[in-house]
């Protein structure tokens, strides 16, 4: 898998960079190294024409760590990973989660970029990122980073299906802590993607995540259930139980939901005691939005 997927199987939206973006937006910011490199040595050597071979010598060696190992480190600390090279063709340095770097992530890639650049010209880095799932040079691997693309073409975003009306509700004691993230998002992107797939190999995929889903939960499907249909079904029911707590009410300091329940239910009149109240006019109910369909069919 190529996309950037943090710990909690969230897949981001960002496109690792390839081996052609990445030399091209190297060169660039080779071209703008080297020049002010050469402008600086020549500067120097103005300068130092009085002083012996061995401070031209030190001032030689200091300008060369400043400027073509210092310098991309300072830009990629400061413009949180973008060079000159890398903004102009779209490109940006991230820590492995997505998240900006930091100077410790730049002074490693760097480091380790007079190897793997300066030192062999770039062939290292070449092979390295060639070998790579996800282009990464040998600094990137120690630094824990990784080269994006941030111009992506919009797409379309893949949804996943809701579960079908008649599961909804059937795996709500199902046991799904001991499910694995990796496993979730396999079966995400099997359900985003299964209307693509050939019916028989999207059959083999179904049943074998449905296999694993089992194992995990220890609670076989209901029976008759279609294997695509069971999978969305428990994802609806994880993604439910998602949003119970994510936008759960919060109670007020002292009150339980029990005492709340029992008051508010002593304060409302009940029909039955209390008959009709006059003057009441019942609200109209909602009309209830009608469900899209999912394709999965009801067992028979």
């Amino acid at each position: 898998m190529s996309g950037v997927v943090t710990g909690d199987a969230v897949v981001l939206g960002l496109q690792p960079a390839r081996l052609p973006s990445r030399a091209l937006a190297l060169l660039l910011d080779a071209l703008v190294v080297w020049a002010v490199y050469l402008l600086i040595t020549f500067g120097l050597a103005l300068a130092t024409a009085s002083l012996d071979e061995a401070a031209q010598t030190a001032m030689s060696i200091a300008s060369f760590l400043l400027v073509l190992v210092g310098a991309p480190i300072a830009v990629e600390t400061l413009s949180h990973g973008r060079s000159l090279g890398k903004l102009a063709c779209g490109l940006r340095v991230v820590r492995d989660d997505g998240g900006p770097i930091r100077f410790r992530h730049a002074l490693v890639r760097g480091a380790m970029g007079v190897v793997e650049i300066l030192m062999t010209f770039g062939t290292v880095a070449c092979i390295a990122s060639l070998v790579s799932a996800r282009g990464r040079r040998i600094g990137d691997v120690f630094a824990g980073t990784l080269v994006v693309r941030e111009r992506v073409p919009a797409a379309r975003t893949s949804v996943v299906p809701p579960p079908p009306p008649w599961l909804v509700g059937r795996f709500t004691e199902l046991d799904l802590s001991a499910v694995p993230d990796a496993l979730w998002l396999e079966i995400r992107q099997y359900l985003t993607r299964m209307w693509q797939l050939d019916p028989a190999v999207g059959q083999r995929i179904a049943e074998r995540l449905a296999d694993e889903l089992v194992a995990r939960t220890g609670t076989p499907p209901p029976a008759g259930v279609p294997a695509a249909a069971y999978l969305a079904g428990v994802v609806g029911e994880r993604q439910a139980r998602d949003a119970r707590r994510a936008f759960a009410p919060s109670h007020a300091s002292g009150a339980s939901p029990a005492s709340s329940a029992t008051s508010a239910s002593a304060s409302s009149p009940s029909p039955g005691a209390a008959g009709v109240v006059p003057g009441y006019v019942a609200p109209a109910p909602s009309p209830v939005e009608p469900r899209r369909s999912t394709g999965f069919a009801p067992p028979a």
